[in-house]
């Protein structure tokens, strides 16, 4: 019998030295059809106009905290505690899950005014109260679908079903990356649950744009990715050579055999970058050099709890990578324990929140306080944000079921104004002014980077696609 000649794709698995296991499993490209760029897709692109921010940090609250818990002060609703939903308020209330509409449920929290701008944080945030004239409060928020994987799909892709580009990865397109040696897009998952990786990996895909705007995900721990280091009994010379090798081969098969194929230049792109990023990647998130006071700003040395760790862990090294150009950084709050699943307080709010926010509360006031003190909150814009609220009407008698009609998002930093825009109604149900949609807070980042969201385009299946689909406003209101 003759030697059987082996295909590409084996040839690649058994020489890649854990270089092509690393381009693969870190998430560096994903199976797009997309066409193939004629230049370097990453390389560095000219906004629209001038912008007044160059990273965003994306607080993603998986789950969906209670508005009306942390940020949205509504007396109505402590003096209606535990009286049926009026009539009033229920004209178009579908409900969300099985439950039903319960009786109103008012936070135990005590509540207090802070900063200049005076904006109303509960008690179990008291970390970040003391950020808040930093913060804009855009507390009109609403958006469609009322479960978690469709209104997740929404606020990150502007898609009800997956298939659709990432907001980090319209921005990497739009702008390319300005640190060759890191990705443009990175995803810092914490925590564990159901709600641990965000809902999946649809939600920073790249979608139909070329598979190299996919975000990449770093792993808590010392090496943030898989097969990072470089195997022992292979030389820094043998490695180059291998590489140069397999991208002869990649040259060769896109020009005979697969011109245009975007996913095959995106693969051949992820083997430089990830060779370059074994130098880089563990030093981009290597702690040891930050001081102990740094770490105490964070909660890092902060031995009531580990999950805190994590995740001030994960917001340090979102600092560390924003001061190393990385355009987009997506940080997911998963639950720091078993004690609960995530920000999803069906029931049991009071235990939920309290361990929720002990996780994050202390890490995001010391990342707000941190980025001024080194002069990067001016270009560095912090979202935090959820796929939607919590209803003012109790579930399973002591939490709350999901709202998407009204609730609070905030952004702090890259030319935003402090102060609260927006409002709900008496008892927090809907949004009644200044009114946002997911697809404006989309549209208000890409502004703030120099993007016009109507001009931001990709041509797909002979359709001009923006990020925001057919859809947003900037909200000039809380621009400076």
């Amino acid at each position: 019998m003759g030697t059987r000649v082996k295909t590409r794709r084996e040839f690649l698995l058994n020489t890649g030295y854990g270089l092509g296991a690393l381009s693969v499993a870190g998430g560096l490209l994903s199976s797009a059809p997309a066409t193939a760029a004629a230049e370097d897709p990453l390389a560095p692109k000219a906004p629209h106009f001038t912008p007044k921010a160059k990273s965003v940090i994306w607080l993603h609250m998986a789950g969906a905290p209670s508005s009306l818990d942390l940020f949205d002060y509504k007396p109505a609703l402590v003096r209606l505690h535990g009286r049926p939903l009026p009539d009033s308020f229920r004209t178009n209330l579908k409900t969300a899950t099985d439950g039903g509409v319960g009786a109103l449920y008012a936070t135990k929290r005590e509540w207090k005014q802070h900063g200049q701008t005076g904006a109303w944080v509960s008690d179990l945030l008291p970390n970040l109260a003391g950020q808040v004239d930093q913060i804009a409060f855009l507390k009109g928020c609403k958006t469609e679908g009322s479960t978690h994987v469709i209104s997740s799909l929404k606020l990150h892709t502007s898609g009800l079903v997956p298939g659709r580009p990432a907001l980090g990865s319209w921005v990497t397109y739009g702008l390319g990356s300005a640190n060759p040696d890191l990705p443009s897009f990175v995803v810092l998952p914490t925590g564990t649950g159901s709600a641990g990786g965000g809902r999946g990996a649809t939600i920073w895909s790249a979608g139909f744009l070329p598979a190299t705007y996919q975000g990449t995900t770093f792993r808590p721990g010392d090496s943030p990715m898989l097969y990072m280091d470089k195997p022992a009994v292979v030389t820094a010379a043998e490695q180059r050579g291998t590489l140069d090798l397999l991208k002869q081969l990649n040259d060769h098969q896109e020009q005979v055999l697969h011109a245009g194929d975007g996913e095959l230049e995106a693969r051949s792109r992820s083997y430089d970058l990830a060779y370059r990023m074994q130098k880089t990647a563990p030093e981009a998130v290597d702690l040891s050099k930050e001081t102990a006071a740094t770490k105490e700003l964070y909660g890092i040395v902060d031995t009531s709890t580990v999950a805190t760790r994590e995740y001030a862990t994960a917001l340090l090294r979102a600092r560390r990578l924003v001061e190393r150009n990385v355009r987009f950084i997506h940080v997911i709050s998963g639950a720091p324990d078993n004690s609960v699943d995530s920000w999803d307080a069906h029931h049991e709010i009071e235990k939920n929140h309290s361990v929720m926010c002990r996780q994050v509360d202390r890490p995001i006031a010391g990342l707000l306080a941190d980025l001024k003190a080194r002069g990067l909150l001016d270009t560095t814009l912090v979202v935090w944000t959820a796929e939607f609220g919590r209803t003012p009407y109790g579930q399973t008698g002591d939490g709350r079921d999901h709202n998407p009609w009204g609730y609070t998002t905030w952004i702090a930093g890259g030319g935003i104004k402090p102060g609260t825009y927006g409002a709900t109604d008496e008892i927090g149900l809907r949004a009644v002014s200044g009114v946002t949609d997911t697809y404006d807070i989309q549209a208000t980042i890409l502004n703030q980077l120099g993007l016009d969201h109507r001009k931001l385009t990709y041509l797909y299946q002979g359709r001009s696609e923006r990020a925001t689909t057919v859809y947003g406003q900037v909200v000039k209101e809380i621009i400076t």
